[in-house]
């Protein structure tokens, strides 16, 4: 069973102010196959306050850079492509070769062509 016991706020993984969690079910069992924090509205604001705080730098860096990231977060996921289908297909209840092409892999073909599109628009300032 995979069980997560930190959520990602402010670009590090932090332990949720609260004790709940939430199950986490395999559609084809109905078994428990995970276990994830249930945030928290403190948890909220603090990654809403991360999120905020950002931006600010975020929103000054150059169209280059952003395709950068946005290629790099392609790159990560397809390298865990194989991974996350497995577990989509388990928790949708959806079989592997179609969780592998349209849950994993239309995100890792979105960020690359994003990443793209924004080296070759051309922004007004």
């Amino acid at each position: 069973m995979l069980v997560r016991d930190k959520l990602f706020i402010g670009g590090q993984w932090v332990a949720p102010s609260g004790k709940e969690t939430i199950d986490v079910h395999n559609a084809g069992s109905g078994e428990v196959m995970g276990r994830v924090p249930a945030g928290t509205a403190k948890d909220i604001d603090a990654a809403v306050g991360a999120a905020r705080a950002a931006f600010d730098t975020w929103s000054k860096i150059s169209p280059q850079e952003r395709a950068g990231y946005l290629e790099k977060i392609s790159a990560n996921l397809k390298a865990r492509s194989d991974e996350l289908a497995k577990i989509i297909a388990q928790e949708v209840g959806m079989p592997l070769k179609l969780a592998g092409r349209i849950q994993a892999g239309l995100p890792i073909a979105n960020f690359a062509n994003y990443a793209r599109l924004v080296k070759d628009f051309v922004f007004e300032h």
